[in-house]
């Protein structure tokens, strides 16, 4: 199967060197991709000058009426989304839901949004101010659309939920999106892609699709596009250096690497319901999407005396996992996604191993199930434990992105906020305790250094979705290593998409022009 591009409202099959994307599991090519032939200045410009004005000239609650069209077509193929992100993700078939259901539960969110704007084309932030004695002269400030192309370029782990979550956004704040995902699981998101060009719901221009390389889309970017990204640190340095950025102030969003905790408060006995949550939450992570999650937990913190207690929980349980071919429906943990991914880990276990001590883990697994001929890119979940936090500078350095989890003692909280902060900063920490105080004291502590933080207890055991979960209404992003962004967080989200004006004159024209209430 050979793998198109939509642009400039057509399909365009790639010609020269070619991609080839595999399933993780058995190594069978299932598709091949190139973007060899495309214009990319031209793809650009159909998105700016056709896509662009066509969203700009609908209302968010008729955009949001488009986002729910999307979700009614992409829910009616689900089965088939799932089977794809199996077969080309690696994925078991939980995981696979959570990443394509994660996906259309995005775009309700956005509908909902959409639908609470109203019957507007701007967004009024905040009230009008007086600007002087008098209160005829006044002043307020709008979000209005930026008249460029947002740029989505996605990782390779969440192929539906990373292209929706971004596109969603984009397409209520009325800005035309261009998405490239990464190629080696690009099969979900270019099957997600024909279903939406089938469904005839966007104008012209609203959703272009690269499937391969970007080849040289960033030399013809404009300070009013916009650029979203989610991948490596590496990557984001580079994309931060384009002329377009540096010269022409061109916005620049990164989610980059994390190294994710978890903190065990003193309070927390053993076997207690939050014990019991934590260790749920930590081995999910761990688990899910063969811990290839930006939002997975690296980093466990507990009780020093707690430390041989929680390793040996959570080593009976890790060893618990079925890993092997995701076909098969007893398999709780696939592959990792490409044989690079698994040299990577492979390499960073090995650097670990150096500083920290292996409780469990097989980087050649003899046991798999549903795996002929020693094929696929397997491994068993790790785990790692330090005795002694400074000996292992490592662990709040490298990310493995992988099933793989090192635990750390603690003796106060003030050692532990250093440790999470040594990290660089995260996309999200979590914390368990049943003790108000400690809790506050550490979600607190802890603000500073994460874009989100998890309170787990006995209240919420069993309700939560676990930090793992990346939720609509909320901001996710953080500072630091994690890349320093934002996306998401309901009507928030869209202010990367929007330009804030402040406007200054004649009160009640302001108010006429711009009124608070949906026209």
């Amino acid at each position: 199967m050979k793998l198109k591009s939509f642009v400039c409202g057509n399909w365009h099959e790639g010609n020269g060197k070619t991609a080839i994307l595999l399933n993780p599991a058995t190594e069978e090519p299932l598709a091949e991709a190139s973007t060899g032939g495309i214009d990319f200045a031209a793809t650009l410009d159909f998105a700016r000058s056709v896509g662009g004005p066509a969203l700009r000239s609908l209302t968010f609650s008729q955009r949001a009426e488009k986002l729910r069209a999307l979700y009614d077509a992409l829910f009616a193929h689900r089965e088939e989304l799932i089977e794809l992100s199996i077969r080309n993700g690696g994925n078991t078939r939980n995981d696979a839901k959570f990443d394509v259901d994660g996906a259309t539960a995005t775009l309700l969110a956005y509908v909902e949004v959409g639908e609470q704007l109203g019957n507007r084309k701007i967004i009024n932030d905040g009230e009008s101010i007086p600007l002087g004695r008098s209160p005829r002269y006044a002043g307020r400030h709008i979000l209005v659309p930026m008249h460029g192309a947002a740029v989505h370029i996605n990782a390779f782990n969440f192929p539906a939920w990373g292209m929706v979550e971004k596109a969603a956004v984009a397409l209520l704040a009325g800005m035309p999106v261009v998405s490239k995902p990464a190629t080696s699981t690009a099969l979900l998101a270019h099957r997600m892609t024909e279903i939406i060009v089938d469904a005839d719901v966007l104008p012209a221009g609203a959703l272009s699709f690269i499937a391969g390389s970007v080849g040289d889309l960033a030399d013809h970017l404009g300070s009013q596009d916009v650029l979203a990204f989610t991948g490596s640190g590496n990557t984001a340095n580079i994309l931060r250096s384009l002329s377009a950025h540096t010269e022409g102030s061109m916005r620049v969003n990164v989610e980059a690497d994390s190294l994710n905790a978890a903190v065990m408060g003193p309070d927390v006995e053993i076997s207690s319901e939050t014990w019991q949550m934590m260790l749920n939450e930590v081995v999910t992570d761990v688990r899910q999407k063969a811990g290839q999650k930006c939002t997975a937990i690296r980093r466990v913190f507990v009780p020093a005396e707690k430390l041989e207690a929680f390793c040996e929980a959570l080593r009976e349980r890790l060893d618990d996992i079925v890993v092997g071919n995701p076909a098969d429906a007893s398999v709780r943990m696939g592959p990792l996604v490409s044989k690079k991914q698994l040299e990577d880990v492979k390499n960073g276990i090995e650097t670990l191993q150096e500083q920290a001590t292996k409780v469990t883990g097989h980087m050649e697994p003899q046991e798999l199930v549903g795996v002929d001929d020693r094929k696929g890119f397997f491994l068993t979940p790790h785990l790692f434990r330090v005795d002694d936090p400074a000996s292992a500078p490592i662990v709040h350095e490298r990310e493995i992105f992988a099933p793989v989890v090192s635990v750390l003692p603690y003796n106060d909280a003030g050692t532990v906020v250093a440790s999470c902060a040594a990290g660089g900063g995260s996309l999200v920490t979590s914390v368990y305790s049943d003790d108000r105080d400690f809790s506050r004291e550490m979600l607190l502590a802890l603000a500073p250094f994460n874009g989100r933080l998890t309170h787990g207890s006995s209240k919420v055991a069993g309700i939560s979705p676990g930090p793992g979960s990346v939720l609509a209404m909320l901001v996710h992003g953080g500072p630091g290593r994690a890349g320093g962004g934002e996306e998401l967080g309901g009507e928030r989200g869209m202010s990367f998409y929007m330009q804030r004006t402040a406007i200054q004159g004649y009160s009640a024209l302001l108010d006429k022009f711009f009124p608070d209430h949906a026209e």
